[in-house]
C-alpha cells in the first residue's frame, strides 16, 4: 500500500513539474505561432513587448494563460498616426491540451487591462477597426490559411477606455475606465451573453450637440444574441447613469441596413434623488451628503424601424412627486417639487413630436417657482408656456452652495405666452412677460468692492399674434462698481421692421469686473467710457436709408489690455477714441501694442449696421491708416512641434468673404522671419477673399524692393498668390540668406558675391505653412547682375578638373542681363553671354524646384591654355603657333548643382573631344558640330522637363492632400479636445502608447 501511494505521489509530483515546466518549453513556440497568425490575419502593425510576457498553468488550469504588456494595434494607411488598441496588459487564456498535442491552439479568454480603443470611420465609411483580411485574399501568398479556433468563454476589460469618433454619421462617444466582464459561449451563432460593468460617459454628441456628459453608467443584462439574424435581445436588462437606474426588456435587430427597434423602459430607482443624479450641478462631491426626499416615476418606449427614411416612434413619461433636496450645511432646502412630463411621437415622424410639461413647481425656501410647457408639434410650433415667481437671491445662495461669491437682489419673473410660429405668415405667440431684478448686488472674495446697484427692468408684450405686434422693452439697466456707474435702455418693436432705440452711458474698469466675475484663461483690464444714443430700424439699413438712422456718440478706451490661449502675445490699447454715426464709426486716433510691436491707427469702419443687422452678405468697409515703428511679425507665428527649439512657421489664414478693408500702411522697421524690411510704406486691400498689396516699397538687404501682389483663399485648398517684383542693388549672398525661392532656383547664388537687381513676375499656390508651393511656381522676368564675382563654386572646379585649366578659383564677371521664366516649378534661362576667365563663353539652361540642373556651357578656350600633351595634338593638326588658336569646348552640366555631373559634349575625355573638335574646323563643319551638341542637349533637357513637371504634378497633389488633411484635422482637434476631457477625468496613472517597432 505505501508503495502504491509512493507510485500515485512520484506520478502527481511529475504531472505538476511538466505543468510548470510548459510555459518555459513552449514559450517561443506559442509566441512565435502567434506572431505567423497575426501576420495571415491582421492587416495592421500589431506590436508587443515579449520582455513583459509571461506564462502560467496554474492560474487558470486547465487554461494556460499568457500575458503580455504595452500591447497595441496601429492602422495602415490612411489610419497609420491612428492607434486602434493600446493596452498596459493583455491576458489571453488558451485550452493547454490545444497548445500541448493540438496544431491549432484554441483561444478560451481575453483580458484587456489599463489602456485605450480608439474607433475610427472616416466620412467615406473606411473604418479603422476593418483590418482583418479578407478570406478571399491572403495576407502573404507564401503562407498558409490560419487554422487559429476562437472558442473565447471570457471577455473581461479593466479600466478602459473606449472612444467612437463616427464621422460619417457625425457622432462622438467618450468613454473612460470602463470595467466590463461579458461571458457566453462565442462558438456558436446564438447564444446569450452574461454582461455586467462600470464607467464613466465623458461625452456623447451628435451632429455638434451634446447629449450626454460626465456621467456614471452601469449595466447588468443578459444578451440573447443571433448572429445569423443579428438580432439582439435582453429581458430585466438592469441599467443606470449616476444613480438614474431603469430596467429594459426588448430587442434590436439589424437584419439589413435598416435598425429595427422595439424597447421598454421602466424606472427602478423611484425616488427624486436619482433624477437629481443626472443634473451636473447637482451631482458632486457632496451629493452622497445632500438630504433628500420624494418619488419619481419614468416609463418609455421606443418602438419602429430607424434607416434614412424612417425613424422609430417614442414616448418617455418622467413624474416627480413632492421632492426635496438640501444641501449638507445650508440651512434652506429646494422643496415641493413637482413634475408631469411626456414627450410623445407615434407616427416616427420626427416634426410630429408633441412636449407637454403639463406641470412644474418648486418653492426656493418659502419663494415658489410655477410654469408649465406645451409644444404641439415641430411644424407649426403651437404651443404654450407659463413661467411665474418672486426669487430671493440671497435666499437661494443659502440653498445652493456658491463659493467665494455673495449675492442679493429680488428677481420677479412672469411669462405667460400662447400661439403658434409660422415665419411664412409672420405669426408668433402671443406674449405678455416681464422681468425685473431689484437692488442686484455681487460680490466676490477676489475683490474687495461689490458690483451694487443692479437694476434691470424689461417686459415683452403681443396681444394680437403677428410679428408687428411685438414689443421688447428693457425700459432701464444699470449696475455701479465704486462710483462708477453704467446706465442703459434698449427698445425693440415690430419684428418685420425690427425698430430699435438705444442709449448706454456710463464708465466701467474692466479689471475690477474680471476680478469679481472671473474669466477663466483670459486677461482683461482697461476702462470703457460710454456715451452712445442710437435709434432707426432694420428696415431702413436694409434699404440704406441711413438718414432714417440717429446714432450719435463717442466710445473711448484706457489702458486696455486683452490676452488669453489663443493670443498670449497680448492686445494693449494705450488710448483709443470712437465716434459713431448712421453711416460709419470714425476711429480718431488709437495707440496700442499687439504684442511687443508699437500701432497707431485712424480711420473709418462703414457700413456696420448693414453688416451686424441685415442679410448675409452686407459688407463692412473701412479705409484706415496704420503706423508702426518696429513691427515683429515672428511674434505672431505659431510655434511648430517638431521644429527645433526657438523656431517657428506660419500656418494658413483663410481670409472672410464680407470684408472690404482699406489700410495705408508705414513702419519704419518690420522684421518678417529671419528679413528685416526698412521704411516699408504701401497699400493693403482685402475684397472678396483676396488681399492685395498695392504700391509697397521698402528697403532690405542692402537694396531696395519695390512689390504689388496678391493672396488669394477663395479656395481654401488651392490658396494662391501672385507677386511682381521690382529690386534695386539687392546683396546677392543676402538674398540666398533669406529667401526659399532663390535658394531653390538659383544655389549658385551662394557661391556669388554682389548686387543683382531685377523685375520679376511669379505666380503659384501656397503650402498649409504659408510659403510657396515650389512646383507649382510659373514666372518671368529679367536679372540684371553688377559686377560680381564666383568663388569656389562646384560647376567651375567641375569645369577646370576636366580641362586641366591652370585658373583661379575666383571669376569676376561684367555687368550682364539674365532672361529668365518658371514654367511648372522649373527654371528656364535664356542663352546669354560672359566671360568665364576672360574666355568668351554662353550659358543656357533649367533648375528643377527639386534641385537637379541640367544647362549647357560653350567656352572658347586658347589652346595653349590646355596643357602639353594637347598643345602637341593640336599643334600637329594647325602647325606650331598656337598663339591665335582657340578651341571651343562645350559641357553638359546635369546632377544637382552641391553634387554636379559635368561631362563634355559629345566625348568621354578632353583629347578625343578635341581631337573630333579639329577635324571638324579642318573640314568646316564647326557649325554642324554646334548645332548637334544644341540638339541633344535640347533632347535631354526636354527629357528632364517632362520628368520635372510630373514630378511637379505629383507634389501638387500631395499639397492638395496635405490641404485636405489639415482640414480634417480640424476635426481631429474638436475630438482630441474632447479625448483631453480622459486625462482629467480620473487621477489614475496611465500606461504610455509605445511605437511600434520598425519591419524588419
Amino acid at each position: 500500500m505505501k508503495k502504491f501511494l509512493f507510485v500515485i505521489f512520484a506520478l502527481f509530483t511529475l504531472l505538476l513539474l511538466v505543468l510548470a515546466a510548459v510555459p518555459f518549453f513552449f514559450k517561443d513556440e506559442i509566441f512565435n505561432k502567434l506572431d505567423q497568425e497575426l501576420a495571415k490575419t491582421v492587416n495592421a502593425q500589431v506590436y508587443y513587448d515579449r520582455d513583459q510576457i509571461n506564462l502560467s498553468v496554474f492560474s487558470n488550469f486547465p487554461n494556460l494563460t499568457a500575458g503580455m504588456g504595452d500591447f497595441g494595434i496601429r492602422g495602415n494607411e490612411p489610419f497609420q498616426n491612428d492607434t486602434l488598441v493600446h493596452l498596459g496588459r493583455m491576458q489571453v487564456d488558451l485550452d493547454i491540451w490545444s497548445v500541448i498535442f493540438d496544431d491549432n491552439p484554441s483561444l478560451k479568454g481575453i483580458h484587456l487591462i489599463d489602456g485605450e480603443i480608439y474607433v475610427k470611420v472616416l466620412e467615406d465609411g473606411r473604418a479603422n477597426y476593418d483590418i482583418m483580411y479578407d478570406s478571399a485574399q491572403e495576407a502573404d501568398t507564401t503562407t498558409t490559411p490560419s487554422a487559429f479556433q476562437l472558442g473565447i468563454d471570457l471577455i473581461e476589460v479593466q479600466n478602459l477606455d473606449f472612444i467612437y469618433d463616427d464621422r460619417s454619421l457625425d457622432y462622438l462617444m467618450i468613454l473612460a475606465e470602463m470595467n466590463l466582464e461579458g461571458s457566453g459561449d462565442f462558438t456558436t451563432a446564438v447564444y446569450d451573453l452574461d454582461l455586467s460593468g462600470e464607467g464613466n460617459i465623458v461625452n456623447v454628441n451628435y451632429e455638434g450637440v451634446e447629449y450626454l456628459a460626465a456621467k456614471r453608467i452601469t449595466i447588468d443584462s443578459k444578451v440573447n444574441v443571433n448572429l445569423d439574424e443579428m438580432r439582439f435581445g435582453v429581458e430585466n436588462a438592469s441599467l443606470s447613469l449616476n444613480e438614474f437606474g431603469f430596467g429594459i426588456d426588448g430587442y434590436l435587430a439589424m437584419p439589413e441596413d435598416e435598425i429595427e427597434i422595439d424597447a421598454s423602459f421602466l424606472g427602478e430607482n423611484n425616488d427624486f434623488r436619482s433624477v437629481l443624479s443626472l443634473v451636473p450641478g447637482i451631482y458632486s462631491e457632496s451629493f452622497a451628503d445632500l438630504t433628500t426626499s420624494g418619488e419619481m416615476d419614468f416609463s418609455g418606449v421606443v418602438r419602429g424601424v430607424y434607416s434614412e427614411q424612417s425613424f422609430p416612434g417614442f414616448q418617455f413619461n418622467l413624474k416627480i412627486a413632492d421632492g426635496m433636496f438640501q444641501y449638507p450645511e445650508l440651512p434652506r432646502p429646494v422643496q415641493h417639487v413637482n413634475m408631469d412630463l411626456a414627450v410623445l411621437n407615434e407616427s416616427g415622424k420626427l416634426d410630429e413630436t408633441s412636449i407637454n410639461l403639463s406641470k412644474f413647481s418648486l418653492e426656493f425656501g418659502n419663494q415658489p417657482l410655477i410654469g408649465s410647457f406645451r409644444l404641439e408639434n415641430l411644424v407649426d410650433y403651437e404651443m404654450e408656456a407659463k413661467l411665474k415667481g418672486n426669487l430671493d437671491l440671497m435666499e437661494i445662495t443659502s440653498i445652493f452652495p456658491l463659493e467665494d461669491m455673495e449675492l442679493k437682489g429680488k428677481l420677479a419673473i412672469d411669462i405667460d405666452a400662447a400661439g403658434r410660429y409660422d415665419s411664412l405668415t409672420s405669426e408668433i405667440p402671443r406674449v405678455e412677460a416681464a422681468m425685473n431684478l431689484a437692488d442686484g448686488y455681487i460680490k466676490s472674495t477676489a475683490y474687495p468692492a461689490p458690483i451694487a446697484d443692479i437694476n434691470v427692468k424689461a417686459a415683452a408684450s403681443n396681444t394680437s399674434g403677428q410679428m408687428k405686434d411685438f414689443t421688447f422693452d428693457v425700459s432701464s439697466f444699470g449696475f455701479e462698481l465704486e462710483q462708477e456707474t453704467i446706465t442703459g435702455k434698449l427698445l425693440l418693436s415690430d419684428l418685420e421692421a425690427l425698430n430699435y432705440d438705444f442709449s448706454i452711458h456710463g464708465a466701467v474698469d474692466l479689471k475690477k469686473m474680471a476680478s469679481i466675475l472671473p474669466l477663466e484663461e483670459m486677461v482683461l483690464e482697461g476702462r470703457l467710457q460710454a456715451d452712445i444714443d442710437a435709434n432707426g430700424s432694420y428696415e431702413a439699413i436694409e434699404r440704406n436709408r441711413f438718414g432714417e438712422l440717429a446714432t450719435e456718440g463717442e466710445l473711448q478706451v484706457a489702458d486696455f489690455y486683452f490676452s488669453d490661449l489663443d493670443y498670449p502675445q497680448g492686445v494693449r490699447i494705450h488710448d483709443a477714441r470712437m465716434e459713431f454715426s448712421p453711416q460709419y464709426i470714425q476711429l480718431s486716433s488709437m495707440d496700442g501694442r499687439l504684442g511687443k510691436s508699437p500701432i497707431e491707427a485712424s480711420g473709418q469702419l462703414s457700413n456696420y449696421m448693414a453688416y451686424l443687422f441685415g442679410e448675409s452678405g452686407q459688407e463692412l468697409r473701412a479705409d484706415l491708416s496704420i503706423n508702426s515703428a518696429n513691427f515683429d511679425v515672428n511674434e505672431w507665428m505659431t510655434d511648430t512641434e517638431d521644429a527645433a527649439p526657438d523656431t517657428t512657421s506660419l500656418e494658413l489664414i483663410a481670409l472672410p468673404a464680407d470684408i472690404d478693408f482699406k489700410m495705408r500702411v508705414k513702419a519704419d522697421r518690420i522684421t518678417y522671419d529671419n528679413l528685416t524690411l526698412e521704411d516699408a510704406s504701401g497699400s493693403i486691400h482685402l475684397k472678396d477673399e483676396v488681399l492685395r498689396l498695392e504700391g509697397f516699397q521698402t528697403r532690405t538687404l542692402g537694396g531696395t524692393m519695390a512689390f504689388d501682389g496678391s493672396y488669394n483663399t477663395r479656395d481654401i485648398l488651392h490658396p494662391s498668390f501672385d507677386m511682381s517684383l521690382d529690386i534695386s542693388s539687392l546683396g546677392i549672398q543676402e538674398a540666398f540668406q533669406s529667401f526659399v525661392t532663390v535658394r531653390a532656383f538659383a544655389p549658385v547664388a551662394q557661391h556669388v558675391t554682389g548686387n543683382f537687381s531685377t523685375r520679376f513676375s511669379f505666380s503659384g499656390l501656397l503650402g498649409q505653412d504659408m510659403m510657396p508651393v515650389l512646383s507649382s511656381l510659373d514666372g518671368k522676368g529679367l536679372v540684371r547682375l553688377a559686377e560680381t564675382a564666383i568663388k569656389d563654386s562646384p560647376l567651375i572646379k567641375g569645369i577646370t578638373s576636366i580641362t586641366n585649366l591652370n585658373e583661379t578659383a575666383t571669376i569676376r564677371l561684367k555687368p550682364l542681363n539674365i532672361s529668365a521664366e518658371i514654367v511648372d516649378g522649373m527654371l528656364n534661362i535664356a542663352p546669354f553671354e560672359l566671360q568665364l576667365w576672360d574666355y568668351p563663353a554662353r550659358i543656357q539652361g533649367s533648375t528643377g524646384f527639386d534641385g537637379r540642373i541640367s544647362y549647357l556651357v560653350s567656352v572658347d578656350v586658347p589652346a595653349s591654355k590646355l596643357g602639353s600633351q594637347v598643345n602637341n595634338l593640336v599643334a600637329g593638326a594647325v602647325g606650331t603657333d598656337l598663339s591665335n588658336t582657340s578651341i571651343p569646348l562645350a559641357f553638359n552640366i546635369g546632377g544637382t548643382y552641391s553634387r554636379p555631373e559635368v561631362r563634355l559634349a559629345a566625348a568621354d575625355n578632353l583629347e578625343t573631344y578635341l581631337t573630333n573638335a579639329l577635324k571638324n574646323r579642318l573640314s568646316s563643319e564647326k557649325e554642324n558640330v554646334q548645332e548637334q551638341i544644341a540638339a541633344e542637349f535640347k533632347a535631354r533637357e526636354d527629357s528632364l522637363k517632362q520628368e520635372i513637371s510630373e514630378k511637379a504634378r505629383v507634389a501638387r497633389d500631395s499639397v492638395e492632400k496635405q490641404a485636405e488633411k489639415l482640414v480634417e484635422e480640424s476635426k481631429e482637434k474638436a475630438v482630441e479636445e474632447v479625448k483631453s476631457l480622459l486625462k482629467g477625468f480620473t487621477n489614475r496613472n496611465r500606461t504610455p502608447e509605445k511605437t511600434p517597432p520598425d519591419p524588419e
